[in-house]
């Protein structure tokens, strides 16, 4: 028996129809040649992984009248045709298509998960085109965050077509009890509450030493403007995401590659996640105008930071959200990328310092009344529709492997997250990088934004706006490429980059098409500064011989 904390617990509190609290994934597979009946291979494959992964057997036990965090136990039964379910997408009119396929994620990510079941389910999606086969997954976030679920992921998957030799777990009691008593549930729930007062009694007069010595090191006028500038930041201005959200959803997803990403972080002295944001900003721009709704402040993203110190394997959520300015009201994207740059080195700046005073536990005692009273009343009362917020919606950026992975035999060539929106922020963008691209999953409230693959398109826009930049920084200053790059990249951030929704075209998994004599320069320049300089050197040479 183990309580959830305050961080954990909190996602159960706040969840409803409306708003599930369940992170996810699709992911994309090559089939092997001459594969037969591979969906029932890999939930075989499953089966036999499911002791690797404490996760996969625990659920929930609720304490007595709903008074505190409840805990896990472990679950001695699972109903696997619940757990492991298999559709396919194989017949009719836009049978095998990337855009069926994207609406049936999304309908799946709508639905709850069952809370007297263990809180994961997988499915198995067959008939896509090329020879692919799909796997959505989906892991109440109460169970874990983004970086557990990496470690989930290593559970069920093996780094050659060959599966790794397993052990076979062993056999679950099914008579066994499994239940905590009365006493034991209410005793876990004052032990945790005294112990989390007694933390924060320990941890406060740390916190107000580090603020104090913060003020003093910036002086008296330098806290006073600081704190200024931070009270006139502190709401998100209004765009159509801030809203109350309803059930259904839309999913897109948008592929880059991760070289050409470094090679524009090399070059403009960023790094990825500086361009990764930078990459949202124009593409939530050129949406936005598309609508005639960009606002003219700058947009904030909520941006979490893993709190999690290295080594630290358990499976729960140790993170939290940061704001930071997306620079949306830049009109190039040298503007935007420099804007991104300065909003995540504030970020860094700040959690460093605090980063091990931010809680992720709170007293347990009472908790579900109040967090779950709130959530609803601002769902019913649709407040989020009359509110300015802090932030406009959230940005995640989750590394990944570097090299291929294998389900049952099968290669992995797209993993594409799917996270969570809430009331107020029915928008959320989420990274994942993985064997040399970067897959982003959209995902959205599908009445506030029913056209978001037209987002997903303008993120491959921006794309290439970026790399345009980056290939007129190497030119150096006065070129007249760079001057024309730059017009180009206003033009481009003043319109709308599509004119009608099609297709997203990401679910290939293949890196976008680069402009080549870019694409080159931008290679040397993610090899080291010293080669960007030369390659500079040596286009100049070649213009005035020419």
């Amino acid at each position: 028996m183990r309580q959830l904390s305050g961080l954990d617990a909190g996602f159960l509190y706040i969840e409803s129809e409306q708003a599930p609290m369940h992170v996810g994934s699709l992911t994309l597979y090559q089939l092997p040649e001459n594969a037969r009946d591979f969906a029932g291979q890999i939930r075989k494959h499953i089966i036999s992984r499911l002791h690797l992964a404490p996760i996969f057997y625990q659920r929930l036990a609720l304490m007595p009248f709903d008074l505190g965090h409840p805990v896990w136990v472990e679950s001695q039964e699972l109903d696997l045709d619940y757990h492991i379910q298999h559709h396919n997408i194989g017949r009719g009119s836009r049978a095998g298509s990337d855009a069926s396929l994207e609406k049936l994620v999304a309908s799946l990510h709508e639905t709850l998960l069952d809370r007297a079941q263990p809180l994961w389910q997988f499915h198995i999606i067959e008939g896509l085109s090329d020879q692919r086969i799909g796997f959505y997954a989906k892991v109440h976030h109460a169970a874990l965050d983004g970086a557990a679920g990496v470690l989930l992921a290593n559970a069920l998957l093996d780094l050659s077509p060959t599966p790794r030799a397993i052990e076979a777990g062993a056999s679950k009691d099914s008579k066994a009890s499994n239940s905590p008593s009365r006493s034991k549930l209410i005793g876990a729930l004052f032990s945790n509450t005294f112990a989390q007062y007694a933390k924060l009694a320990r941890t406060l007069p740390s916190a107000v030493k580090r603020v104090a010595d913060l003020a003093i090191s910036k002086g008296l006028s330098g806290t006073i403007a600081a704190t200024k500038e931070l009270s006139q930041g502190l709401l998100a201005p209004k765009t159509p995401f801030n809203v109350s959200i309803e059930a259904a959803r839309q999913f897109a997803s948008c592929t880059v590659s991760l070289a050409e990403i470094k090679a524009i972080a090399a070059t403009c002295d960023a790094t990825v996640n500086d361009v990764v944001m930078a990459l949202c900003s124009g593409a939530l721009r050129s949406y936005l105008l598309h609508h005639k709704a960009l606002p003219e402040r700058s947009l904030i993203a909520a941006v979490p930071i893993s709190l999690r110190e290295l080594g630290d394997q358990r499976m729960n959520n140790q993170v939290t959200m940061v704001p930071a300015a997306l620079g949306t009201h830049g009109k190039t994207a040298a503007l935007r990328l420099q804007a991104a740059k300065s909003a995540l080195g504030d970020v860094k700046v700040a959690t460093s310092k605090f980063k091990d005073l931010i809680p992720t536990d709170y007293p347990s005692l009472g908790a579900p009344w109040l967090i779950g009273g709130v959530a609803q009343l601002i769902a019913k009362t649709k407040l989020a529709d009359r509110m300015a917020l802090p932030v406009n919606l959230v940005i995640s950026n989750v590394p990944g492997p570097k090299v291929p992975l294998y389900l049952a035999g099968a290669k992995m060539i797209g993993y594409f997250p799917l996270s969570i929106v809430v009331h107020g922020m029915a928008l959320n963008i989420t990274v994942h990088s993985y064997n040399g691209n970067l897959d982003f999953g959209l995902i959205a409230c599908a009445k506030a934004v029913p056209d978001l693959a037209l987002l997903a398109q303008a993120l491959k826009a921006e794309h290439h706006e970026l790399k345009s930049y980056a290939a007129s920084v190497l030119l150096g200053p006065g070129k007249k490429s760079k001057a024309s790059a730059s017009a180009k990249s206003e033009k481009s951030s003043n319109a709308p980059p599509i004119k009608s929704q099609g297709k997203s075209g990401a679910l290939s998994s293949k890196p976008s098409s680069a402009n080549k004599p870019a694409k080159a320069a931008l290679t040397k320049a993610a090899v080291a500064k010293a080669s960007v300089a030369k390659a500079a050197a040596k286009t100049t040479r070649t213009k005035k011989s020419t």
